[in-house]
C-alpha cells in the first residue's frame, strides 16, 4: 500500500514538485508506483512507460521513476532524447541517491529531490523555447 510510504499530502506535494520541475524545460517527468506486480518488474516498468505514452513527447525527453516499495524496486527510464544527453552515469548516481534515502525511510524526500534533479538536467539540455506545452499529465500513476 502506498499509504505506508507516502501520505496523501506528500503525494500532492510530489505532483506540485513535478509541475515546478517541468516549468524549467520542455521535458516531462512521471512517477509510477506499483503495488501489485511481483515478477519481472523491469519489463513491467517498460510496459508502463509505453502505456503512459512517454515515448510520444516531441523531444523524446520524458523520464519515468518506477517504484515498487513492497518489492524494494526502483528503476528510472529516460527516453532516448534525454538519455543520449545525460548518459547512464547520471541515472546510476540518481538511482543510488534515491535508494540510499529509501533505506533511511525518507521516501518523500528521495522522490522530491530526484524530481528536482531531473528537472535541472532537463533544463540544461531542453530549455524552454516559446510556449512550454505540458505534454503529459503531472499525476502520479499507480497499479
Amino acid at each position: 500500500m502506498i499509504t505506508h510510504f507516502l501520505t496523501n499530502t506528500q503525494m500532492a506535494s510530489l505532483v506540485e514538485a513535478i509541475r515546478k520541475a517541468e516549468e524549467l524545460s520542455s521535458g516531462e517527468i512521471r512517477i509510477h508506483i506499483d503495488s501489485h506486480s511481483s515478477e519481472n518488474l523491469a519489463a513491467k516498468a517498460i510496459e508502463v512507460f509505453y502505456q503512459l505514452e512517454m515515448q510520444k513527447t516531441q523531444h523524446r525527453n520524458a523520464v519515468l521513476l518506477y517504484i515498487s516499495f513492497e518489492q524494494k524496486y526502483l528503476t528510472i527510464i529516460g527516453d532516448e532524447g534525454i538519455h543520449e544527453k545525460v548518459k547512464q552515469d547520471f541515472w546510476n548516481s540518481l538511482h543510488d541517491e534515491i535508494t540510499h534515502k529509501f533505506a533511511q525511510k525518507k521516501y518523500f524526500q528521495a522522490l522530491q529531490d530526484a524530481v528536482f534533479k531531473i528537472g535541472i538536467e532537463l533544463k540544461k539540455y531542453f530549455p524552454i523555447s516559446g510556449k512550454n506545452k505540458n505534454e503529459l499529465p503531472n499525476e502520479i500513476s499507480t497499479s
